[in-house]
C-alpha cells in the first residue's frame, strides 16, 4: 500500500511517524509531498519516507493520498493536485471545514474519507471521527480506520454533518480541559499553593480521574455521587458550579464551536 502524505505540518508528520511505528507501511512505501521543492531536505531531514517536491512525480503511483494542509491552503492545494488524481485513489482529507462535496469537484474523484483528529493523536492517544463516500470500498474503508487508528481511537459516522460535531467535541475538546484544568490551578495558587505544585496536583487529579473512568463502568454521575458525600466538600463545589451554571457554559461552548465549524464549511 502505497501513501502519499500531502502536508509535512504537525499532522502530516504524526501520521507519518504512526504508519511506520505501527509497521502499516515501510518508509519505502510511504511518501511526503514537500509544500514546494525547497522545502524538501526540511522534511528529509525527518527520515520517515521518501520526501517528493513536485506533485506530478508522486501523485499518480499513490494507493492513498492524505491531505494534511491548513484548510486556508486548500484552494492552492486544489489547483496543485488538478487532474493528477485518478479515480481509484482514495483521498483521506483531515481538513477541518472542507466538505466532501467540495472536495469531490475540485479533484473530480469519488473515493474520498473526510475525517477530524485532535491533538493527542501527536502522542498516540487522539480521537478521530471520520465518514466516506459510497464509492469507498468496505476494504478501503478498513485501511483507512487502521490508518487513523495507529494515533489513537476512531469512531465512524454515517453523516457528514456529525463530522462539525465531531469537531466541536473531540477535535476542540483538548482546549475545554485545559480551560478547566487551567482554572483549577489558579484556585490553588490562591490558596497558597505554588504554580508547581498547583499543576502537579491538578493535572495528577485529572490523568488518574479520567484512568479510573475509563477502567469502570460506571457513569460521570456515578463517579460524582461517589466523590461527593452528603453535606462535604465536594457537594459545596457541585452546588456552586450549579449556581454558576458552568455545566450549562461548557455545553453553550460546544454547540458554539459546532456552529462555527459549520459556518466554515459553507
Amino acid at each position: 500500500m502505497k501513501i502519499l502524505i500531502i502536508g509535512g505540518g504537525n499532522m502530516g508528520l504524526t501520521y507519518a511517524r504512526s504508519f511506520v511505528r505501527a509497521h502499516i507501511t515501510s518508509r519505502l512505501d510511504l511518501r511526503l509531498l514537500a509544500r514546494s521543492p525547497e522545502r524538501v531536505p526540511a522534511l528529509a531531514i525527518h527520515e520517515i519516507g521518501t520526501v517528493w517536491g513536485h506533485p506530478g512525480e508522486c501523485v499518480p503511483g499513490a494507493d492513498i493520498l492524505i491531505l494534511a494542509v491548513k484548510p486556508q491552503d486548500s484552494p492552492a492545494l486544489f489547483e496543485t493536485l488538478r487532474g493528477l488524481v485518478q479515480p481509484q485513489q482514495v483521498v483521506l482529507s483531515i481538513m477541518a471545514g472542507v466538505r466532501i462535496a467540495t472536495l469531490r469537484e475540485a479533484l473530480g474523484t469519488p473515493k474520498i474519507i473526510r475525517a477530524m483528529p485532535n491533538l493527542p493523536a501527536q502522542i498516540g492517544m487522539g480521537m478521530t471521527a471520520f465518514t466516506s463516500t459510497d464509492e469507498v470500498t468496505r476494504a478501503e474503508l478498513v485501511q483507512v480506520q487502521n490508518l487513523l487508528s495507529t494515533t489513537g481511537k476512531t469512531v465512524y459516522v454515517e453523516q457528514e454533518s456529525a463530522i462539525d460535531a465531531a469537531t466541536a467535541i473531540s477535535g476542540s475538546g483538548p482546549a475545554y480541559v485545559y480551560y478547566c484544568m487551567d482554572a483549577l490551578m489558579a484556585a490553588a495558587t490562591q490558596m497558597g499553593f505554588s504554580p508547581a505544585e498547583a499543576e502537579l496536583l491538578v493535572s495528577q487529579t485529572f490523568r488518574g480521574a479520567v484512568e479510573l473512568y475509563s477502567q469502570s463502568g460506571l457513569s460521570c454521575t456515578d463517579w460524582i455521587a461517589k466523590v461527593a458525600s452528603k453535606g462535604g466538600t465536594t457537594e459545596a463545589a457541585m452546588k456552586a458550579f450549579g449556581a454558576g451554571e458552568v455545566r450549562e457554559g461548557l455545553m453553550a461552548g460546544a454547540g458554539a464551536a459546532r456552529n462555527r465549524a459549520e459556518e466554515l464549511g459553507k
